[in-house]
């Protein structure tokens, strides 16, 4: 697979080492007016991007919304590049939508959330795309499916499409969230330990939904070692066509940009490497350790179950739950240890325990 240096552009904004290399997409959530488009460019020009995103055709939840202006948009975009030497990004959800892409010589092509929780969708495009030569980026399915997502970078790779990218977007919940979509961490983070060479950049945009949490929500995916971000983009937010809430202005964009900081993966650094092992042979004993107690605690668990079975009584015992989170808690105070984290591990170690009784 190619590396992430050779996924920009042939003659990036900004030279970095391979090291160093990250991508960085930004432009309007939907391309509206040649106007609007050419203003965001220039505003743009000589940032640190590495592809002008703009959406052309927008799969909306709503028929009455706005659903991109289509092939016309396609046209500035190529215009645009000519003129401000800027890469360019689309998202296409049908053959039809590549066909075109390719035609007008876009130079990035991605996959949205609710193209890729379709395996038969994801595999016309990938049948489109064969052999094709250009960086494809493969959202996360809305819904929080490992194993989609996976399927979707999976037929993108069989296709002889070698520059794949992952994009996380967040994932749609049911319920009010402080977020749109929720980042759901523990996802990209396996799907990283799954394809450890693939690219990953996240979405700030969409997973916030609304512009005050996109720098947060960017802090954090870099500080967990993703390569890159795609944040939309608008000369006039409040105005925009479509996404308004969660769209910054250039000049708001640059100002983060320069505020965040792109972590390493790797240091030279004999004197940090020695340190973090022997912290990290630390933590390894202290986890077989608490494997131990684990295993210890499941058995008595399941000879507590053995009585109840015996004795006709309820597995599970409100008083005796009452007390276990008023002893984690107490301990979790004293122990300056977070009460939201304690009780999410013995919550996780009452449900295994009333399981295993029941077995």
């Amino acid at each position: 697979m190619d590396s992430l240096e050779q996924l920009t552009v042939e003659k990036p904004i900004q030279k970095r080492s391979s090291a160093e290399a990250r991508l960085v997409i930004a432009g309007p959530c939907s391309a509206e007016t040649e106007a609007q488009m050419f203003e965001t460019a220039r505003q743009l020009q000589g940032t640190e991007i590495n592809y002008f995103r703009a959406g052309i055709w927008k799969p909306r939840t709503s028929p009455d919304s706005f659903a991109g202006v289509g092939e016309p948009g396609l046209a500035w975009l190529k215009a645009l590049r000519s003129e401000f030497g800027l890469a360019t990004a689309i998202e296409v959800a049908n053959a039809r939508h590549v066909e075109l892409a390719l035609k007008y010589d876009v130079d990035l092509l991605w996959l949205g959330a609710r193209t890729s929780v379709n395996p038969f969708t994801v595999q016309e495009i990938a049948d489109a795309m064969r052999g094709v030569k250009r960086p494809v980026m493969v959202k996360n399915p809305i819904n929080p499916d490992l194993d989609l997502w996976k399927g979707a970078l999976e037929r993108m790779l069989r296709a002889d499409v070698s520059k794949v990218i992952a994009c996380h977007r967040g994932f749609n919940v049911y319920g009010k969230a402080l977020y749109r979509n929720a980042p759901l961490w523990e996802i990209p983070i396996e799907l990283k330990r799954a394809y450890p060479e693939l690219p990953l950049i996240c979405d700030p945009s969409h997973i916030g939904g609304k512009r005050e949490y996109i720098e947060d929500i960017s802090r954090k995916a870099l500080e967990l070692g993703y390569e890159g971000l795609m944040v939309e983009t608008h000369p006039n937010p409040e105005a925009a066509w479509s996404d308004a809430a969660q769209q910054l202005t250039p000049e708001a964009f640059q100002e983060m940009m320069a505020r965040l900081r792109f972590r390493r993966h790797h240091t030279d650094n004999p004197s940090y490497t020695e340190t973090v092992d022997q912290l990290r042979e630390a933590i390894d004993n202290i986890d077989e350790k608490l494997m131990q107690l684990l295993a210890e605690r499941m058995q008595f668990a399941q000879e507590i179950g053995q009585l109840k079975q015996a004795n006709n009584i309820a597995f599970y015992q409100h008083n005796r739950w009452s007390g276990i989170i008023e002893n984690v808690r107490n301990a979790a105070k004293a122990l300056e240890v977070s009460e939201d984290f304690a009780m999410k591990v013995f919550s996780l170690i009452h449900m295994e325990s009333i399981d295993m009784q029941g077995e």
